[in-house]
């Protein structure tokens, strides 16, 4: 069974994020990173060369291939941070309370588990603590430790 290209690596999220380019992407990488450790109470660990997660879990999906990824975390990458929302994607319920809070967001685009956000002026941070609280509190539910 081939495993997922992004593992959890070794590197030091503090020192991935004072690497961040430009100036603003760092400033905000660190007010994300407060943010989320503050909603899931977890040290981060970095999974690739730079996806910063926050708790992880493991599941075996229909087709047997099995997963070992995080529970939910960010990428501040050079156009858009990327949020990995996976709460939302897994649970239908949880989707839908995103629905909701995507219309009191702000500016933002979506794929299919994460969500984009430009810069951070662009967005209610109150709303996307909601959203990051209530994705956590799914995974945990549906992932128990």
């Amino acid at each position: 069974m081939a495993e997922a290209k992004t593992q959890f690596t070794d590197i030091d999220p503090a020192d991935f994020i004072a690497g961040v380019e430009p100036e603003r992407k760092r400033e905000e990488a660190k007010t994300l990173d407060a943010l989320f450790r503050r909603v899931t109470g977890e040290q981060p660990k970095m999974w690739g060369p730079s996806i910063i997660g926050y708790g992880d879990y493991r599941t075996t999906y229909d087709s047997g291939r099995e997963v070992h990824w995080l529970r939910t975390g960010f990428s501040p990458r050079k156009a858009k941070h990327s949020l990995y929302l996976m709460g939302g994607y897994c649970d239908p319920e949880t989707g839908s309370k995103h629905g909701d809070a995507l219309e009191r967001l702000g500016k933002h685009s979506r794929g299919k588990s994460c969500l984009y956000v430009n810069k951070l002026a662009d967005i209610d941070l109150d709303v996307l603590e909601e959203m990051i609280r209530n994705d956590w509190e799914e995974m945990k539910r549906r992932y128990p430790d």
